[in-house]
């Protein structure tokens, strides 16, 4: 008598190995998703340099800074920021609480970008360089 080996998956084989890519996908696509906020935020935080360093520029050629509504104007009468929000859509930008010596550079969270934690949703920055939110909540790295 000869004995029969049978080749082959068995049906609790493959609800294991189911079960496993499940979890991994899982832990892939949460840590996907933190990463593609993460690299969203870079175009909040280059938009507010950009506007931090046109407003001095325009602050040197004019003794004050700019309005909001002189952002897409060409220098020396603007700050050639040409547009309002950044280049993919994820933060509007603005100036807020404008006089002659202070400004601050606002960018909020807009579509996609409004899933991300609720303390980076918002970026500002002002004429001293001070920085919103703290450095220690992580959203400016």
């Amino acid at each position: 008598m000869q004995k029969q080996y049978t080749t082959g998956v068995t049906l609790l084989e493959l609800m294991v190995v189911i079960a496993v890519v499940a979890i991994l996908s899982t832990i892939a696509v949460t840590t996907y998703r933190g990463y593609l906020m993460r690299t969203n935020r870079t175009e909040a935080r280059t938009a507010l340099l950009r506007i931090q360093t046109a407003q001095e520029k325009f602050f040197l050629q004019n003794n004050r800074y700019a309005k909001d509504t002189e952002m897409p104007k060409a220098p020396p009468d603007g700050l050639g920021v040409p547009a309002v929000s950044t280049p993919g859509g994820f933060y509007k930008i603005s100036i807020a609480d404008y006089t002659a010596t202070t400004y601050t550079a606002v960018a909020q969270a807009q579509a996609g970008q409004l899933d991300d934690r609720a303390q980076c949703q918002t970026f500002k920055i002002d004429q001293n360089g001070g920085r919103t939110p703290a450095a220690s909540t992580g959203c400016w790295k």
